[in-house]
């Protein structure tokens, strides 16, 4: 009997650590802009995912026209825990700073 219970209840922590059908998560905001000189988006998702970024041209109408990107993405991660990514990415390369929030 006590080998039908450890089999039980193993097979219950699995059903309950097993991840979010992917299927099942909704958008729950998406904005987006495109202008000849840039650009914006943002979503939210219902299994704590959201990003937000923005481009802007730099010196547009010269050889030195570069794109400079500004932006921020959160998820949850499997153990439960929060994750923040900050970044800028331009002429010296792609600089993210990353933050852990409350479970």
């Amino acid at each position: 009997m006590l080998k039908y219970a450890t089999i039980f209840c193993v097979i219950a922590a699995l059903c309950v650590g097993a991840p979010q059908n992917p299927q099942d998560v909704q958008i729950l905001r998406f904005d987006s802009d495109v202008q000849p000189d840039g650009y914006s988006f943002a979503y939210e998702t219902s299994d704590g995912t959201s990003r937000q970024e923005e481009g802007k041209l730099d010196n547009p109408q010269s050889e030195n026209a570069a794109l400079t990107v500004t932006g921020q993405y959160a998820y949850v991660a499997p153990d439960g825990k929060h994750y923040t990514v900050t970044f800028t990415a331009g002429p010296n390369g792609f600089q993210p700073k990353t933050s852990l929030g409350q479970k």
